[in-house]
């Protein structure tokens, strides 16, 4: 008798153990969980990755880049300014009309450039890598407004078709008390 209690109380506290040992499972472990995600995120970027070579020569990630300078043909109170424009990124762009922009700290005049020498060749399809020139006469914008000889800052923006701002830069065309 006493062989069987000792057999019986051996089962109950298996048992029990068992079953208090399976309370605190919670689910897989960590570790095959890890590796499950990562294989999925291997089999998702592959197939982005052929899916995006098989469209073409398109590069994985798009960067719209440009480069821009503004050159003056004098210190001050120049008739010309030079812009010059570089496609650093990875893909083609279409240039919308460079805005350029007369800033007088708290006044501002936008005027959009379609060309120069009355022949109109915006929007511009750029390839990447090539450079773009245009050379602005602002002595056509002061006949327009002599207001604008006083302001001291010009600003040219550009943005591509879709209106997304690629890039802008400014130079000062007299001197000012503070850099603004």
């Amino acid at each position: 008798m006493m062989f069987v209690k000792k057999y019986f109380l051996f089962i109950i506290s298996l048992i029990s153990t068992l079953k208090l040992s399976a309370q605190n499972e919670i689910g897989p472990d960590g570790d095959k969980i890890v590796w499950v995600l990562m294989i999925l995120a291997a089999v998702i970027i592959i197939s982005v990755v052929f899916s995006k070579r098989g469209k073409g020569k398109q590069p994985l990630i798009v960067r719209q880049r440009i480069k821009i300078d503004l050159q003056k043909d004098r210190l001050y109170y120049p008739d010309n300014i030079k812009l010059s424009v570089k496609n650093t990124g990875n893909t083609d762009i279409d240039l919308d009309r460079p805005l350029l922009v007369f800033d007088n700290f708290w006044l501002k005049r936008k005027f959009r450039l379609k060309g120069m020498e009355s022949r109109t060749f915006y929007p511009l399809y750029f390839v990447k890598g090539n450079t773009h020139t245009l050379n602005i006469d602002l002595n056509h914008f002061y006949l327009y407004d002599r207001k604008l000889k006083r302001y001291p800052k010009v600003k040219v923006t550009l943005f591509n078709v879709k209106g997304r701002q690629l890039g802008s830069n400014s130079v000062y065309l007299r001197k000012t008390l503070v850099k603004f």
